[in-house]
């Protein structure tokens, strides 16, 4: 059997522990404007820290071409920092070479030194094996605590797993286990969410999670293509005509699948005057923009009998009231019925976290992953470098 070591299976002291973050934060005029994914990173540093290890951090910062310098880790280092005190934390202006390697040697027990953006090596993005040989000697063992980085074979979060005795840090083991008691092993009923703007993005999605689930429920843009492919009129609404065969394909499939009942439309964005239609009312020069109130009632008595939720994409655009009421609706929903204690509930990808954010239950959900395109792959089902890369055989 293969099995992931964790942070309970490395004795950290006066070791020097290569650390892979997501570190990858927003920025405006040039300060990090939001620290979540630090935050969850600290729980590995700290328990580092404190076994006396020298801690070195391997992250990025965008997708630069070369060194851009826009990109630099600065800032982040004074996020960093500032987040770890009072532990000395130092930072490198380099990613590879000899600097690395003084400044490597100058760290002391119990103290962190953050690398410039890896990313900027060319060997990084190419898993180039020369420079996977490179990290190893600047480290006696490897953590990788980057979920959101693992659906990439890259050096820093394959190539080395390879050289270094490895391990997951607490974030990754967090994740994994949260995954995989929603998907793999999860308590039935089983209810997915699937929100987008296009089913084309999100058929090895669905066709993976077809066969596991007990009710699918099909929102945004995306739904609008399920809807005509069943005869409606859909009006101006955005959808996939090439694809009306694969919806109707999809739905064939025997699964309890729930597509909107009602639906709130508008003329557009700009000048929003929200009608509610029946799926059968829509006009032609109108555009669908989010669920309606029967839907959401439809979705959460469906709910109130699942224990296990994975959710994936907005149902509306929430991003623009009153186009939100239908996300916000699901979501407190959800929220309401983890807190009650029957309801396992697992989000993630930049657009969910962004919408359950709006709708103020962010910290209310079981586990939220902020991974965005490995969370994503996961559900597809397919393998994540950086995952197998972990894995040894018992």
């Amino acid at each position: 059997m293969k099995t992931i070591q964790t942070l309970d299976n490395l004795h950290a002291h006066n070791k020097r522990v290569l650390v892979r973050l997501d570190l990858n934060l927003p920025l405006q005029n040039g300060h990090v404007s939001d620290i979540t994914r630090l935050e969850r990173s600290l729980p590995t540093l700290k328990e580092l820290v404190s076994q006396e290890a020298k801690v070195i951090v391997m992250a990025h910062l965008g997708r630069p071409q070369g060194e851009d310098k826009s990109l630099s880790l600065a800032p982040i280092f004074k996020a960093l920092k500032g987040a770890m005190e009072p532990t000395p934390v130092f930072f490198c202006e380099a990613s590879h070479g000899p600097q690395v390697k003084e400044a490597i040697q100058a760290l002391h027990n119990g103290e962190i030194l953050l690398l410039e953006n890896i990313r900027f090596v060319d060997g990084e993005e190419k898993n180039d094996p020369a420079f996977a040989k490179e990290m190893a000697t600047w480290g006696d063992v490897y953590v990788n605590d980057a979920f959101s980085a693992a659906h990439r074979a890259h050096a820093s979060t394959e190539g080395i797993a390879h050289l270094l005795p490895s391990c997951a840090g607490r974030l990754m083991e967090e994740e994994l286990k949260a995954l995989q008691l929603a998907l793999d092993t999860p308590t039935p009923p089983l209810m997915a969410i699937v929100g987008g703007a296009k089913v084309s993005t999100k058929l090895p999605l669905l066709e993976n999670l077809l066969p596991k689930v007990n009710t699918l429920v099909i929102g945004g843009a995306m739904a609008n293509t399920f809807l005509a492919a069943q005869g409606y009129e859909v009006g101006a609404s955005l959808y996939e005509p090439e694809l009306l065969d694969t919806a109707r394909h999809i739905l064939s499939k025997g699964c309890d699948i729930l597509l909107p009942e009602d639906v709130i439309v508008a003329k557009s964005l700009e000048a929003p005057s929200p009608i509610t239609r029946l799926k059968e009312e829509i006009k032609h020069d109108e555009k669908i923009f989010d669920i309606g109130h029967l839907s959401c009632t439809r979705i959460l008595d469906k709910m109130k009998g699942c224990h296990t939720l994975l959710w994936n994409g907005p149902l509306g655009v929430f991003e623009t009231p009153p186009f939100d009421a239908g996300t916000s609706s699901i979501a407190k929903g959800a929220a309401r019925l983890t807190k009650e204690g029957s309801l396992r509930s697992v989000a993630g990808g930049g657009d969910t976290v962004a919408a359950l954010s709006h709708a103020g239950v962010l910290d209310d959900f079981t586990y939220v992953s902020t991974a965005g395109g490995a969370f994503l792959e996961w559900l597809e089902g397919k393998p994540l470098p950086g995952v197998m890369a972990l894995k040894r055989h018992d």
